[in-house]
């Protein structure tokens, strides 16, 4: 959807709290934080943050957490992610994608057994060198600010590990030369797509920047869950009445929101007593009670009569054995 199509998001006159997941199929044209704030106004949410930025040419898979949830987006920030993006030879950018000025071309393109033969090359852990344009900030300023000064600095390898490579989609010109390739990629956190295509372009004697880029997957989180912009504002839309919106139970029962818990589900429940969460929400910690059972050294979801309490680490084994909270929340729609 073009930038201007997208539909226009007033500020609430009123922001409330409110704890959930909303799971954001970005659009081309909005940063993250951008995507963030229009969300935020639609469900007129106090508080927001995202679980890890895409550029703003870039689509797909982007979790945004309100209230409590915040609390968990760390968990989502380390995960692996995947990405379907769309290499284009023959030209960079300054960018490294098709919103930067082409800086350098040339003739020399890949063959298609080129490209396949040098993904053994870059899977398995290795280390990039961040772009100028990026997010990543020294001395307080942006890069990609520095960027558009005319201003580079040196910047530092980062580790980076490349679970998955594979080309589809492969156009050539009438010599057999590869014009244009998808290349799906699974990654750990911090691993720059552009800078992938640069450096595979230059191990095969040629240049590239991207076209497109599609998260499709953070975590367990694909695209199959997420939702465009559009669709939720006319969800939220159907669920205003008079200018009130429903309650936060009526947006999870619809989909458009889950539940704060949502991104801590791969952790395993332990229910406590009365007694346990006294402490529990003084940030205490507390033994296990008869029937409750947990594995040493653990990570574990703490409920009170179905209310998320927060996260707990497990310390210690048998006699011994307590549960210390790690990240507590003041209020749950679990």
């Amino acid at each position: 959807m073009p930038l201007q199509d997208l539909p226009v998001i007033p500020r609430p006159d009123k922001w409330r709290n409110l704890d959930g997941v909303v799971l954001l199929d970005k659009p081309v044209g909005l940063t993250s934080n951008q995507a963030l704030q229009a969300v935020r106004r639609l469900f007129a949410a106090c508080k927001g943050g995202h679980t890890g930025t895409l550029d703003p040419f870039a689509t797909g898979v982007l979790p945004l957490c309100l209230g409590e949830a915040t609390k968990f987006s760390a968990d989502l920030l380390n995960a692996d992610k995947t990405y379907l993006a769309t290499v284009r030879f023959g030209q960079c950018t300054d960018t490294g994608d098709l919103t930067g000025t082409v800086t350098e071309s040339t003739d020399q393109l890949p063959t298609l057994d080129q490209l396949h033969n040098i993904l053994a090359q870059f899977t398995g852990d290795s280390e990039q060198i961040p772009p100028m344009y990026s997010a990543l900030k020294r001395d307080g300023q942006p890069l990609y600010k520095l960027a558009r000064a005319g201003i580079e600095v040196e910047r530092q390898p980062r580790k980076v590990h490349l679970q998955e490579l594979a080309w589809s989609d492969i156009q050539t010109n009438e010599a057999g030369r590869v014009l244009t390739a998808n290349l799906s990629v699974r990654c750990s956190k911090g691993t720059y797509i552009r800078t992938l295509a640069e450096d595979i372009a230059v191990a095969v004697a040629s240049l590239a920047h991207l076209v497109a880029l599609r998260r499709t997957q953070v975590g367990e989180i694909t695209l199959t869950g997420c939702l465009t912009l559009g669709q939720l504002v006319t969800g939220v839309t159907q669920f205003t009445v008079e200018g009130k919106q429903s309650s936060d139970l009526a947006f999870i029962r619809a989909g458009l929101l889950q539940p704060a818990d949502f991104l801590v589900q791969n952790l395993p429940r332990l229910d406590i007593s009365d007694q346990q969460a006294i402490l529990c929400r003084h940030g205490n910690a507390f033994k296990p009670e008869s029937g409750q059972s947990c594995k040493a050294e653990s990570s574990v979801r703490i409920y009170l009569a179905d209310r998320l309490l927060g996260v707990g680490q497990v310390q210690g084994d048998g006699k011994d054995q307590k549960i210390q909270p790690v990240r507590l929340v003041s209020s749950s729609n679990s």
